[in-house]
């Protein structure tokens, strides 16, 4: 019975002991959760003070970075529409510039095309001189007058055109020292060679150009059978064919294999070729020659003159020299009056003036 009452308050005891423990610990665990639920309201309100405050902050930095944004667009703003203005501005010149280089480009062109159709227009005539054995002629006659006038040659001095003979008239004749003579032709056959530009293949090309060879060859046989070569009649042993173009000079000083060089075969046949460069060159020795005789035609002229001028020069030279002596000897008088002649003036007019002073002496005394 003992026992078991004190089981039973043992029990008791220790289910009272567990209650106390449980509520203690019970008000432990509510006390620590107020502490939390405290902690976290006061960590909450700290946590909305700082938000706050930080947003405030934020606010502020946001406002006063955005000022300084919106300042700083303001000015890229100003800057790009200035940059854009003046890009305008720098289009507008452009587009001026660019209307009038349109319009000095369109006067170009009209100014090309008046150029284009004078260019034509002389094609034409030239296809039409080309065409015409006489045309032809008077080309040629009018190439050679131009470079005689620049050589200074002179009809009727140095040169004559279409001076008769047995056999026909050559077209200029050269008038050289001594009374000889030099013929020279300006009728060309080149139909043939204008042919060339036409043609429509090798074929016609090639006949053509045999063509052309052969009237060629033809007309410098036909220049040296005339008269135009006849030493005996004063004219050189040679006569001057006048090609009026230099391309068709370097097209004869370019044959072909198995073609004849026409060259040496005009000068076989004592006919020079001639184009207007060749021409000049030899106009111009014909100049000089011309020049040279005339010069030594006269040279015992010009050596009389010289000896005549020695005589005279020595005479003017004796003339100086007697007028130098002459001169000598009148300074040497002047000298001499100048000097000795004056000194001796001068000593009697001193005396003169010192017995003039005395007397003046006396006067005054004889005064007082």
């Amino acid at each position: 019975m003992t026992t078991t009452l004190g089981i039973i308050l043992f029990l008791l005891g220790f289910v009272i002991g567990g209650l106390i423990i449980w509520f203690i610990r019970q008000k432990e665990i509510d006390l620590a959760q107020s502490s939390k639920d405290q902690l976290k309201t006061e960590f909450g309100d700290l946590s909305r003070q700082a938000l706050q405050q930080n947003m405030e902050t934020f606010y502020k930095i946001a406002t006063q970075k955005f000022g300084d944004v919106l300042k700083s667009s303001e000015s890229t703003m100003d800057e790009k529409k200035k940059l854009i203005d003046s890009s305008l501005e720098g289009m507008n010149k452009n587009l001026e510039g660019l209307t009038k280089s349109t319009s000095e480009l369109k006067g170009q062109m009209e100014e090309s095309k008046k150029g284009i159709d004078h260019l034509a227009d002389k094609t034409s005539q030239l296809s039409r001189i080309l065409d015409s054995s006489q045309a032809r002629g008077q080309w040629g006659e009018r190439m050679v007058k131009d470079i005689l006038e620049y050589l200074g040659l002179k009809k009727g001095i140095n040169f004559e055109t279409q001076s008769g003979s047995k056999d026909g008239k050559p077209d200029f004749t050269f008038l050289l020292p001594q009374g000889k003579r030099l013929n020279m032709d300006v009728k060309f056959p080149w139909a043939h060679y204008a042919n060339l530009f036409s043609a429509k293949d090798e074929t016609e090309i090639g006949t053509e150009r045999k063509s052309f060879l052969k009237d060629v060859k033809g007309h410098v046989k036909t220049l040296s059978k005339r008269d135009y070569i006849d030493p005996a009649d004063g004219t050189l042993d040679f006569v001057l064919m006048f090609i009026p173009n230099e391309g068709i000079y370097a097209f004869l000083n370019k044959p072909k294999t198995g073609e004849d060089n026409l060259v040496e075969f005009s000068m076989k046949n004592k006919v020079i070729l001639c184009s207007p460069i060749t021409l000049f060159a030899i106009l111009a020795m014909v100049r000089q020659s011309v020049q040279s005789f005339h010069l030594e035609s006269k040279a015992i002229e010009v050596q009389d003159l010289v000896q005549s001028f020695k005589m005279q020069w020595g005479k003017f030279f004796e003339t100086m020299k007697a007028l130098g002596k002459s001169l000598g000897t009148v300074n040497t008088h002047y000298k001499n009056l100048s000097t000795t002649r004056a000194e001796a003036l001068k000593k009697p007019m001193d005396d003169i003036d010192k017995l003039q002073l005395g007397q003046d002496t006396e006067n005054k005394e004889l005064d007082q």
